[in-house]
C-alpha cells in the first residue's frame, strides 16, 4: 500500500491553481508553514486532509490553532514538521523521525543526512527573487519513501536577485 502525500509551504496568503492541481490526487497535504491567510487552508481542505504548522508570517486569531511543530505518522513513516531550518535544533530536539518537513527559506531543498529525510517543498506563493515556486511530494510506499520536487509552470518571469 502506498499513500501520496503533498507538501506545500509559504504560500503567504496565495492560492495558485498550480498548485491545486500538482496535488491533487494527494490523500493527504501537509503546510510547512507562512500560510498567510485562512482562505489558503480553505482551498487545500477542498482537495484532502490538511495537516499544518504556523510559520513566522501566521499572526492573528486565526493562526493560533496551528501548532508551531507537527509530528505524525503515516503508513508507519514518523514525520515532524518544523517551519524554520534553524529551528530544528531547538523546536524538535529527539528526531526520533524518517523525514523532517521544514520551508521559510522559499529554497527547495531534499537530502538525507543521518539516515533522516531533510525536505524543503520551497515556496508556492509569490515569486521571491530567481527561484522556481514550487511544491513537494512524497510516496510512503512499504519500501520508504520516494520524494519529488514539482516546478509549477507560473506566468511571469523570474526576478534576478
Amino acid at each position: 500500500m502506498s499513500s501520496d502525500i503533498g507538501v506545500i509551504a509559504d504560500t503567504h496568503g496565495q492560492v495558485r491553481p498550480e498548485a491545486l492541481s500538482a496535488l491533487a490526487d494527494c490523500e493527504l497535504i501537509l503546510h510547512v508553514g507562512d500560510i498567510g491567510k485562512p482562505g489558503v487552508m480553505d482551498a487545500l481542505s477542498e482537495q484532502a486532509q490538511v495537516v499544518a504548522i504556523r510559520g513566522n508570517v501566521d499572526h492573528g486569531d486565526w493562526a493560533l490553532v496551528y501548532p508551531e511543530t507537527q509530528e505524525l505518522t503515516v503508513n508507519g513513516l514518523r514525520i515532524q514538521m518544523v517551519h524554520r531550518h534553524q529551528d530544528i535544533e531547538t523546536l524538535l530536539p529527539d528526531r526520533s523521525c524518517d523525514v523532517v518537513l521544514f520551508g521559510h527559506s522559499h529554497k527547495p531543498f531534499n537530502e538525507i543526512q543521518d539516515g533522516v529525510l531533510y525536505f524543503n517543498p520551497g515556496s508556492a506563493g509569490p515569486r521571491r527573487f530567481s527561484l522556481p515556486v514550487t511544491v513537494g511530494r512524497l510516496r510512503v510506499t512499504e519500501s520508504g519513501v520516494e520524494c519529488h520536487i514539482q516546478e509549477l509552470d507560473v506566468p511571469g518571469p523570474r526576478k534576478r536577485k
